[in-house]
C-alpha cells in the first residue's frame, strides 16, 4: 500500500508539474520540427543490426536515414527437458501515428513457435496511441498446446505441521509437475486521455483452459488438484472472463526502451460467471515502472525500477490464472525462475535494472538486474513476509535504431538450483 500511495504522489505531482501555458501556432511548429530534427540526428549517430547487414552484403548502399524501418524479426530457437528443442520466430513492430513527434509510439509483437514435444504457442499484443494521444488501445490475443511446469502454491516457505493437503499445496520440497493443456486468451483495453499523460480505461479480458491432464489430479496427489478440490474447480478445465477497469499514468520516452519517464498503471478486474466465467472473482493490480537517464552524453546510461503486484480481494481464481513469476502483462518478470514457480493469492515482484552502452555506436550494451518476489499461502505465510531473490545480467544488441529494439540475451540465477539463459525482443520493462 505505502509503494501504491507513493506512486500516486509521484503520478500526481508530475502531471500538476507538466501543465504549462500552451505556445503559439508558429512556436509550437518550429519546436516540433526542431524535436524531429534532434531525434534524426541521435538515431544517425547509432548502429544497429541493419546496418551491420547493410555493411556486410551491400557495403555501396547508402545508409537509411529515413528510419521508416519499423519492423525487427529475429529467430525464436531454445531448447530444455520440458518443451524439447524449439524453433519459431518473434518480430516487434512500431510506429509514431500521425506527424506529431509528441504522439507516443505504437508498439505491436507476435511469436509463434513448436517444440519437438509437441508444443505450440502464438501470441500477438500491441500498445497502440492514436494522434495526440487521444486514444490508447492495448491488447494480445494467444493461443497454445503447452506444457506449464508446477512448484505449488507461496513463496517456498516451508511450514511445520499443517495437514497433508497443506504440505502438497505448499510443496515444500519444490516437486516439479507438468501440467499439459490447451491455453486462449484474448484482452482488450481501451484507454482516454482525460488529461495530460493521464488515461482511464476499461475492457474484457476472456482466459480459457482445455483437456488439463496432470496425473493423480482428483485424488489430492498434486498442488493443482488440492487448490481445484478446495476452491471448487473442475481438474480438466475452466474459463477465467472478466471486466476490466484501469487508470493510467505515463511520462515515459519510449514503450520499447524507456531514457527517463514514469509509467503507472492500477486496476480492477472483475471475473463474471454470467459471461462464462468458472468462479465469480475480483482482483486489484498495480504496474508501476521509473526511469532514470543517468548521462546527458550518453542517455542510454539507465537506472529503471519496476513494481508489479497483483491482490486478490474476493472470490477465487483458476489455479494457473494466480498471479505469479512472469505473469505480469508481458510475461517478463522474474527471470531466473520458470513460469509461475512462485504464486499466490496475493503477489508482488520488485525488479531494478542498471543499463549502459558498451560501444559507442550504442550496438552494444550491458544490463545488471535483480529481483525480489513475495507471495502468500495458503498456511499462514503473510505477503512481504518471506522474499525470493534472483539475479543476472545480460548484453544488448541494438537491433533497430528507430524504435530502440534490442536484442536481448540475459543469464539469471535464483534459489532453489533455478538459473536459465533468456532470449528475447525489447527490454522486460
Amino acid at each position: 500500500m505505502k509503494l501504491l500511495l507513493l506512486s500516486l504522489f509521484i503520478s500526481v505531482g508530475g502531471f500538476a508539474y507538466g501543465q504549462v501555458t500552451a505556445p503559439s501556432d508558429s512556436l509550437k511548429a518550429d519546436s516540433l520540427r526542431t524535436l524531429k530534427a534532434k531525434r534524426a540526428d541521435n538515431i544517425n549517430k547509432q548502429y544497429d543490426f541493419y546496418d551491420l547487414m547493410r555493411d556486410i552484403f551491400t557495403p555501396k548502399k547508402q545508409a537509411d536515414t529515413t528510419h521508416k524501418r519499423a519492423i525487427s524479426i529475429v529467430p525464436n530457437i531454445s531448447a530444455n527437458p520440458t518443451v524439447g528443442f524449439q524453433l519459431g520466430i518473434k518480430a516487434v513492430a512500431g510506429k509514431r501515428l500521425g506527424d506529431d513527434p509528441n504522439t507516443l509510439l505504437s508498439v505491436a509483437a507476435t511469436s509463434v513457435s513448436y517444440t519437438t514435444k509437441g508444443i505450440f504457442y502464438f501470441y500477438f499484443n500491441h500498445n497502440i496511441f492514436t494522434p495526440g494521444n487521444k486514444w490508447n488501445f492495448q491488447g494480445n490475443i494467444v493461443a497454445s498446446r503447452s506444457i506449464t511446469p508446477d512448484h505449488g502454491l507461496g513463496i517456498g516457505r516451508v511450514v511445520e505441521g499443517g495437514s497433508e493437503e497443506d504440505q502438497i499445496l505448499a510443496n515444500p520440497e519444490h516437486k516439479g509437475y507438468s501440467i499439459h493443456s490447451q491455453y486462449y486468451n484474448l484482452r482488450e483495453k481501451a484507454y482516454k486521455q482525460v488529461a495530460k499523460n493521464l488515461f482511464l480505461g476499461a475492457g474484457l479480458s476472456f482466459e480459457v483452459r482445455r483437456k488439463m491432464n496432470q496425473k493423480d489430479t482428483v485424488n489430492n496427489a498434486t498442488p493443482m488438484s488440492v487448490y481445484n478440490n478446495r476452491y471448487g474447480f473442475p481438474q480438466d478445465h475452466y474459463s477465467a472472463n472478466g471486466f476490466l477497469f484501469n487508470v493510467q499514468y505515463t511520462t515515459r520516452d519510449n514503450p520499447n526502451r524507456a531514457y527517463q519517464g514514469i509509467y503507472f498503471d492500477a486496476g480492477f478486474r472483475t471475473n463474471q460467471t454470467w459471461i462464462g466465467s468458472t468462479k465469480n472473482s475480483v482482483q486489484f493490480t498495480t504496474d508501476f515502472r521509473k526511469y532514470f537517464s543517468l548521462s546527458d552524453v550518453n542517455p542510454e546510461t539507465v537506472l529503471a525500477f519496476w513494481n508489479w503486484g497483483s491482490y486478490l480481494i474476493g472470490g477465487a481464481v483458476p489455479y494457473l490464472e494466480l498471479p505469479g513469476t512472469t505473469k505480469d502483462g508481458n510475461f517478463r518478470s522474474g527471470r531466473g525462475y520458470v513460469t509461475q514457480y512462485f504464486k499466490g493469492k496475493q503477489f508482488n515482484d520488485t525488479e531494478a535494472e542498471f543499463r549502459f552502452p558498451i560501444t559507442a555506436n550504442k550496438f552494444l550494451s550491458g544490463v545488471a538486474f535483480g529481483s525480489l518476489q513475495t507471495a502468500n499461502d495458503d498456511q499462514g505465510t503473510k505477503l512481504f513476509q518471506v522474499f525470493q531473490p534472483a539475479y543476472g545480467a545480460g548484453l544488448r544488441v541494438l537491433f533497430n535504431k528507430a524504435t530502440r529494439t534490442n536484442l536481448c540475451l540475459d543469464y539469471a540465477f535464483g534459489k532453489f538450483g533455478n538459473k536459465g539463459f533468456f532470449l528475447n525482443l525489447n527490454e522486460a520493462f
